[in-house]
């Protein structure tokens, strides 16, 4: 486990307990993708789980998300049905390559009014349903699963993105790599907003900045 210097006595918490846990106590906040990556050099097995900390996982998801994994073609990653403490459906869970027009048809509300569009509703993958199992373009790094070799083939998160786009970026190298994204209606908890408020000038400033580094990195190769 990862922690990025938090302040709410979470050192102090786990101390001896969990033993054959390995925690890593960083002294600073060194940003989502560095912190992962870091973990990644002490993982061994075929697959890698990505999870935040403000989310809870049901007892029988392991079992659900396995017995599945044999019927995924080409698999590079798994990613889950997210819900809120409200119990709403996150629709980050499932995305679509970003792109001007997919985000026309979301700021406009047109998405909303045809959900299931192709092209309307891409932004959150309307073509795949909020209940059903597809391939899709991007999963949230709220909760990812990768494959042993999506994880060789693109050496983990990119450090350039400290919060916000890395998982966008990852699962873009993942299929750019010729494996696949897969979404499974296997429901687990985010407890959004607990890193940073959305409404706050900080959210805004490293969720936009995230974006001009994606477009910045991949715009050419998406839309040449």
């Amino acid at each position: 486990m990862i922690d990025n210097d938090s302040t709410d006595g979470s050192k102090e918490f786990f101390a001896n307990k969990f033993s054959t846990v390995n925690f890593i106590w960083n002294k600073e906040n060194v940003g989502f993708s560095r912190a992962n990556n870091l973990a990644l050099k002490y993982c061994k097995g075929e697959y890698i789980l990505f999870l935040n900390p403000d989310t809870i996982l049901p007892e029988d998801f392991f079992v659900k998300i396995f017995s599945s994994v044999d019927s995924l073609s080409n698999l590079g990653a798994i990613g889950v049905r997210m819900i809120d403490g409200q119990g709403k459906f996150l629709p980050e869970s499932k995305r679509s390559l970003p792109s001007l027009l997919s985000s026309f048809y979301k700021m406009t509300g047109l998405a909303n009014l045809f959900p299931r569009n192709v092209k309307i509703a891409s932004y959150y993958a309307g073509a795949v349903g909020e209940n059903e199992k597809g391939k899709v373009d991007i999963l949230s790094g709220a909760c990812m699963l990768l494959t042993a070799t999506a994880v060789k083939v693109t050496a983990g998160f990119d450090e350039d993105f400290f919060m916000y786009g890395e998982d966008i970026d990852l699962s873009y190298r993942i299929r750019k790599a010729g494996l696949a994204n897969y979404y499974l209606p296997v429901t687990m908890l985010h407890y959004k907003g607990e890193s940073t408020q959305k409404a706050s000038p900080v959210y805004h400033k490293n969720f936009y900045g995230a974006m001009k580094i994606f477009v910045k990195k991949h715009y050419n190769q998406i839309y040449a």
